[in-house]
């Protein structure tokens, strides 16, 4: 049988630019950032080659966190690697070591990104209470629901009355300049309910590109 409204649902599900912004109101909704940085105003280098460093405790944190950052950089056309990539996991390594790499590999920027605890807490639903008459439950029934000589009863639907949870992970990301070591650029960031670490490091690399290219940090870059 033929469905005007379910026929206008399938066009508006398929419509190409419908869906492009519902997946990027999804994309950007579902993780809440925050992020406060600041630019070192005695510093003037620019980066064009830089290298992600998340200094994480746990290796399946680190390494979704490196990959899909330096993923957004590369998109954008900067110039980016994960420090995985040549930095063993649990490895020391000395300033002489880190900087001759970081020079042969042409990196002129160190992002460092460090966990810096999880904020808890807890807040009440209160109940609330809805009275749908009962003509709302039958097509006929609602038809009709105008009319006097029917007789309606009402149903009651409570909800609420529970406790959610939520939690706030923070960050911290520094910039810094492989030629000098000083910082250039940091920020305090705090995600609100995260729960995938792919999403969660692109959206925050995609704030970061933003300040970075606000502030004039970034070298010209290929578009």
């Amino acid at each position: 049988m033929y469905n005007p409204i379910l026929q206008n649902m399938k066009k508006m599900m398929f419509a190409p630019g419908l869906l492009a912004i519902l997946i990027a109101f999804l994309f950007t909704s579902c993780n809440p950032i925050t992020m406060t940085t600041w630019t070192n105003p005695k510093e003037n280098q620019k980066i064009g080659n830089v290298v992600v460093w998340a200094m994480f405790d746990k290796l399946e944190y680190q390494k979704p966190f490196e990959q899909y950052a330096s993923n957004y950089f590369n998109s954008k056309g900067f110039k980016s690697m994960e420090s995985l990539s040549f930095i063993a996991p649990g490895h020391k390594f000395e300033l002489q070591q880190l900087e001759k790499k970081f020079d042969s590999l042409g990196i002129d920027g160190i992002l460092v990104v460090t966990y810096k605890g999880t904020d808890k807490s807890q807040s009440y639903v209160p109940p609330t209470t809805t009275v749908y008459p009962d003509y709302y439950y039958n097509y006929y029934n609602y038809y009709n629901w105008g009319y006097p000589m029917y007789g309606m009863g009402a149903n009651v639907v409570t909800t609420g009355g529970y406790w959610v949870s939520s939690s706030t992970v923070n960050i911290h990301a520094n910039l810094y300049a492989n030629s000098n070591n000083d910082l250039i650029w940091t920020a305090e960031i705090a995600i609100d309910n995260p729960q995938y670490i792919d999403e969660i490091s692109y959206q925050i690399a995609a704030q970061m590109y933003a300040d970075w290219q606000k502030s004039g940090l970034l070298k010209n870059v290929a578009r």
